[in-house]
């Protein structure tokens, strides 16, 4: 009487859209993540922005306590996602173009 489940991304009618393990990064849209990265990448914006800061004291040698390598990821976790999205999407388009 019950159906059988089928893992989720590979029943017959899935566009490939749905089987990309990325779909998640897609639904996430561009000036979300270009105001999530301006506001962390740039706070506080007095007297240095913390991701500034951060990137120096790497840089130098002196990013040791654990709050600091926290603030890190942080307020540069938005500028990565949308650099990830970005070259995601050109190689989504890539892949659009030698099969069109």
């Amino acid at each position: 009487m019950h159906a059988e489940a089928k893992p989720i991304g590979l029943s017959s009618g899935n566009t490939d859209s749905q089987l990309d393990p990325m779909n998640w990064l897609d639904r996430i849209s561009y000036p979300v993540l270009i105001f999530a990265a301006l506001l962390l990448g740039l706070a506080p914006f007095r007297p240095q922005p913390h991701l500034w800061e951060k990137l120096n004291m790497l840089m130098a040698g002196s990013l040791q306590r654990p709050l600091d390598v926290f603030d890190l990821f942080l307020h540069g976790a938005p500028l990565i996602l949308l650099g990830w999205k970005v070259l995601h999407d050109l190689r989504k388009q890539g892949r659009a173009n030698k099969a069109g």
